[in-house]
C-alpha cells in the first residue's frame, strides 16, 4: 500500500521511533514542567504586583489582584535609601572586579594549558580545592588582614571599594582559572604553532589566536563572576561602611524600627535585577557555549 492512502493516525504510527518514550513519560514531563514554572514564575509576581501596591495593601491582607496600582514605590526608592550611590558602587565593584577576574585568568589558564611547569598540578588541584570552603570561614581573616594593612602602611583596604574587590577576586579568580582551562584545553594547539610560524610570539598568539576562539567561555567567565560580586552580601556587610554600601546590603535600609517598606524593597529588588537579567540575556548564547563547550574537547 503506498504512503499516500495511509490515514493521518496510520502515517505517524508507522513513521514513529520504535524507541520513543511512552505517552506517559511525555505527559508526566509536561505536568512537571507546568509545576516547576508556575513555582518559579508565582514568586516573580507577587514581587511585581507589592512592587506596584500602596504600603497599606501590601501589609493587610494579600490579594493576588491588586485593588490599586500605583508606582510610586518606584519614585520612592530613590530617596528612602540613597539608592543611586549604591548603584555606583555595585558598578564599580563588580565592574572591577570581573575586569580583575578575566585578565588575570586569561593570563593563567593559558599557561597552565599551554607550558609544562613544575608545580602545575599542584598549583591546578589547589584552585580547585579553594571552592570547596565556605566563604564566612575567609571573613576573619581576611578582616583582620586588612585591619593590619591598613595601621601599618595607612592604605585602607577595610571599608573600600578596593578592599572589597580583593575580596571578591578571592573566589570568583580560583573558579575562573579552573573554567578556562579546561576551555583553552578545547582549542587545538596547532592555532597557536600556525600563529608563531607567522612570526606572532606567545602573547601574540594568545591575543590574536587563541582568545578570539575562546570569547564563549571568557564570556561565561564574565558573568560568573559579574553576578556574584553583584548579589554579595557577607562580605559586603562586613567590609563596608556608609559610603561604599553596595545594593546588596543598601536593601536593608528599607526596614527601619518604626515600619518595613515592602512594596518599595520589592521594587528596588526589582531594580536591581535589571542589569543581571539584561546582561544574562543578552550574553546567553556565549553563556552556554562556554559552559558546555569546556567538557568536550
Amino acid at each position: 500500500m503506498s504512503s499516500r492512502t495511509l490515514s493521518p493516525a496510520s502515517r505517524t504510527a508507522a513513521t514513529a521511533s520504535p524507541t520513543a518514550p511512552p505517552r506517559s513519560f511525555l505527559w508526566s514531563r509536561r505536568i512537571f514542567l507546568t509545576l516547576l514554572t508556575g513555582f518559579v514564575l508565582v514568586p516573580v509576581y507577587v514581587m511585581i504586583s507589592s512592587s506596584l501596591k500602596p504600603l497599606a495593601d501590601v501589609t493587610g491582607t494579600f490579594r493576588w489582584l491588586p485593588s490599586s496600582v500605583t508606582i510610586r514605590p518606584y519614585i520612592d526608592i530613590w530617596s528612602t535609601v540613597p539608592l543611586a550611590k549604591y548603584f555606583v558602587n555595585s558598578l564599580i565593584v563588580a565592574g572591577a572586579a570581573t575586569v580583575c577576574s578575566v585578565v588575570i585568568a586569561v593570563f593563567s589558564a593559558y599557561a597552565v594549558s599551554r607550558y609544562n611547569f613544575r608545580g602545575k598540578r599542584v598549583f591546578t588541584v589547589t584552585v580547585l580545592s579553594t571552592q570547596m570552603f565556605p566563604g564566612i570561614l575567609f571573613l576573619l581573616p581576611l578582616f583582620l588582614i586588612y585591619v593590619n594593612i591598613g595601621n601599618a602602611t595607612g592604605l585602607a583596604l577595610f571599608g573600600s571599594r578596593g578592599g572589597l574587590i580583593l575580596t571578591y577576586l578571592t573566589f570568583s579568580l580560583p573558579f575562573s582559572i579552573w573554567m578556562l582551562i579546561g576551555y583553552f584545553d578545547s582549542v587545538p594547539r596547532d592555532l597557536d604553532e600556525a600563529a608563531m610560524v607567522d612570526g606572532c610570539g606567545p602573547l601574540g598568539a594568545l591575543f590574536r589566536v587563541v582568545v578570539p576562539a575562546a570569547i564563549p567561555g571568557i564570556v561565561a567567565v564574565s558573568v560568573y563572576a559579574f553576578m556574584t560580586a553583584w548579589g554579595e552580601v557577607l562580605f559586603a556587610s562586613v567590609m563596608t561602611n556608609d559610603t561604599t554600601r553596595t545594593l546588596a546590603v543598601g536593601l536593608q535600609g528599607y526596614s527601619t524600627l518604626n515600619d518595613v517598606y515592602w512594596n518599595q524593597i520589592m521594587a528596588a529588588s526589582l531594580v536591581v535585577s535589571v542589569p543581571v537579567v539584561a546582561g544574562f540575556l543578552l550574553l546567553q548564547r556565549y553563556l552556554v557555549a562556554g559552559l558546555t563547550a569546556g567538557a568536550v574537547k
